[in-house]
């Protein structure tokens, strides 16, 4: 029995490997696959705007080659520790691009390494240039004509940058005029703020004199700094602040709007006169209240009201002593009055009844109240 079972177990195994043999093809073919796009992609494709090694319209690819063949030497680094690592003398241009990507620590480290060379910053937004201490407010623009350098500068003489979008910088000088200030400025020496990036992306940088710019530009010295920053080089206090990102003008106009809220709430304000004293309230026994209430219906001779108040407390009396509730029935609580006390129906609805005749004189007024009185102690006798 075991001479005829161990022959058919490698059998077994083969045949598996046999059936799914197009299973592990694919699979190893997918691996490779994978394996061949992840060591392409870390040699060096890259998808950022600007950048020196991104072949798309927005990258930069083509300045870069174009500088290299003009014999510049071109180093790329994409983080602030590589940049500490490359020597950078007064033969050297440093360009950083992503400037959007930077804070105040890699801005630091950024100033302090680069002391000597010339420094380029594409369109640095409002934070970079307060952090640089520089005062030069960025207005974002847009372009329908080429922009002439309009400058002293004979580097660009004659010259003009043609872009879609741009930064234009509120400083004096500069070149490459528009109505809010320069795309291409110097606030101080060797710093550079270009404001037409789009000039060195690959889908722009033949429009208009945008190559010869960019050459006049970054190829003015032997070398060639290509800075990238990466996010990866911020540090905890880097955090962007909200005055940062405000226009200048926004904080005198919250001043004013403050001061004039203010004004408004001095002028509407409720006037507080001097203080009024006041004595504080007089205790009143209810049986001077009842009397003060009967001279006043005496003065004025309004007996009619002051029987019908006189009804309506008898009426409110009975009721609650015969449990007929707070407000019975007038026909019936005469009827039950007549037959507690024993009196006629007619006498009753004569007394407290709601259409009994008001008294014609002060005699008449005395008598009723008397008659209601009898009532009210007969009402009480069990």
């Amino acid at each position: 029995m075991t001479a005829t079972l161990t022959p058919e177990a490698p059998a077994k195994r083969g045949g598996r490997l046999r059936r799914h043999r197009s299973t592990l093809v694919v699979g190893i073919g997918l691996a490779v696959a994978v394996l061949v796009v992840l060591l392409a992609g870390g040699a060096g494709v890259r998808s950022a705007a600007l950048d020196p090694d991104n072949p798309d319209p927005a990258g930069a690819q083509a300045v870069a080659r174009v500088l290299e063949d003009q014999g510049v030497d071109v180093t790329v680094v994409r983080s602030a520790d590589a940049l500490d690592d490359t020597e950078v003398g007064a033969d050297t241009t440093v360009l950083v691009t992503s400037t959007d990507q930077l804070g105040q620590s890699t801005l630091d480290r950024l100033v302090d390494h680069t002391r000597g060379a010339r420094l380029v910053l594409t369109e640095p937004g409002r934070g970079p240039t307060r952090a640089l201490g520089l005062r030069a407010d960025p207005q974002a623009v847009t372009f329908d004509d080429a922009v002439a350098a309009g400058c002293a500068d004979p580097s660009y003489s004659g010259l003009a940058v043609a872009v879609d979008d741009g930064v234009e910088y509120d400083v004096d000088g500069g070149c490459f005029r528009g109505g809010s200030g320069a795309l291409l400025a110097e606030p101080r020496p060797d710093l550079w703020l270009l404001g037409a990036g789009e000039a060195l992306s690959n889908d722009q940088v033949l429009r208009a004199d945008n190559a010869a710019v960019a050459l006049r530009l970054l190829g003015g010295r032997d070398r060639l700094v290509w800075y990238v920053p990466s996010l990866d080089d911020l540090v905890a206090d880097d955090g962007v602040s909200l005055q940062t990102l405000l226009p200048s003008w926004l904080r005198p106009a919250l001043w004013l709007a403050a001061v004039a809220v203010l004004a408004l709430m001095v002028w509407r304000a409720r006037r507080l006169g001097p203080l009024a004293v006041e004595p504080l309230p007089v205790v009143v026994r209810a049986i001077e209240t009842t009397r003060s209430r009967g001279r006043l219906y005496r003065k004025a001779g309004d007996r009619a009201h002051a029987a019908a108040i006189l009804r309506g407390a008898a009426r409110a009396r009975a009721a609650d002593r015969l449990r007929l509730g707070s407000r019975p029935d007038p026909d019936t609580l005469v009827r039950d009055l007549a037959r507690h006390t024993g009196r006629s129906v007619d006498e009753i609805a004569a007394l407290v009844g709601p259409t009994a005749p008001a008294p014609a004189t002060d005699h008449d007024l005395i008598t009723l109240a008397e008659r209601l009185a009898e009532l009210d102690e007969e009402v009480r006798r069990p």
